[in-house]
């Protein structure tokens, strides 16, 4: 039995089938890299902006070669676009909404999930979301954490308010809204990763993607590593760290994603970033072994919800 709520549950009951998540690149860039903010980035992110995509192709050429390679394995599975690199809101409005009527022209997509930064939109472009004529629409916000310090050592160049601001615009609006929270971000430890999870969890999100900081060749993060500034987090304590903050939310949360995802070839340390499924499975045996699930602790207390799926 499953102990948290899945992003493949939720789509499972809602549409009845299985949903692709079909990675675009939008040749987006950001303010923390353009010199509007900053040129370096974000310390813990790559020159391809911690995403996915193909990058020179347009967003038809993409969707096709995905579309038609997923179609082989299972012809009934239903598909959503997702432009995830870099930021993806900022820039004129004009661009954004070209960019959604991309989108909306791509052939069966049920969706959209877009990643950007809370400090990259505005009223005008929440309501251009909210407005896309598809029946998902998902706003990524990466909040990272709710410390204000933190938020400045990592180099984000934006508040902790700024991002709840920007959760509580959208869902105003109707928006799905999931955030992004790093566990082991340079100088904190379980407690600061614990309240922002709390943070989170009392903002009116619709799901939280929780990641472990891994460390990308060629970025300060990289660089802080190899000059002994930095280290990882291990593979028990991030173990731990979940056990402590899946409790906590609550079940009506999807939970995108509670691994990070390091493209190939990208992953610099630790060993343990790059084996996901393990991970998960260790994950789901410390939940077990401590009868503990999504929600235990928050609004499901009784029992683990049997919607959860197997």
């Amino acid at each position: 039995m499953l102990l948290w709520h899945t992003l493949g549950t939720y789509f499972r009951l809602r549409h009845g089938r299985r949903i692709q998540k079909i990675p675009l690149d939008a040749g987006s860039t950001c303010p923390n890299r353009d010199g509007t903010l900053a040129r370096t980035g974000c310390i813990f992110c790559n020159d391809r902006g911690s995403g996915s995509g193909m990058a020179g192709l347009d967003f038809a050429a993409q969707w096709a070669y995905w579309r038609e390679k997923y179609v082989r394995t299972d012809a009934d599975r239903g598909f959503m676009a997702y432009i995830q690199s870099f930021s993806n809101t900022y820039g004129p409005a004009r661009r954004l909404h070209a960019l959604l009527a991309h989108v909306s022209a791509l052939p069966d997509c049920l969706g959209l999930s877009i990643g950007t930064r809370p400090d990259c939109l505005d009223a005008g472009k929440l309501d251009m979301l909210a407005a896309l004529p598809l029946p998902e629409v998902w706003l990524e916000l990466g909040l990272q954490t709710v410390h204000d310090a933190t938020l400045a050592r990592i180099n984000r160049h934006h508040s902790a308010r700024q991002g709840e601001d920007a959760v509580r615009e959208a869902a105003a609006r109707g928006l799905k809204v999931c955030v992004h929270l790093m566990a082991g971000l340079p100088g904190e430890d379980e407690r600061h990763f614990q309240e922002s999870v709390l943070w989170a969890a009392s903002l009116p999100v619709a799901g939280i993607k929780l990641h472990n900081v891994y460390i990308c060749r060629d970025t300060e993060l990289a660089r802080w590593y190899g000059d002994g500034l930095y280290a990882p987090i291990s593979r028990d304590e991030y173990v731990d760290m979940l056990c402590a903050a899946l409790p906590v939310i609550p079940s009506r949360m999807v939970m995108h994603r509670l691994t990070g995802d390091p493209a190939p070839g990208e992953l610099l340390a630790p060993a343990w970033a790059a084996e996901k499924r393990p991970l998960l499975t260790d994950v789901h045996r410390a939940l077990a072994a401590r009868r503990l699930w999504q929600g235990c602790q928050a609004d499901v207390p009784d029992a683990c919800p049997a919607w959860y799926g197997r």
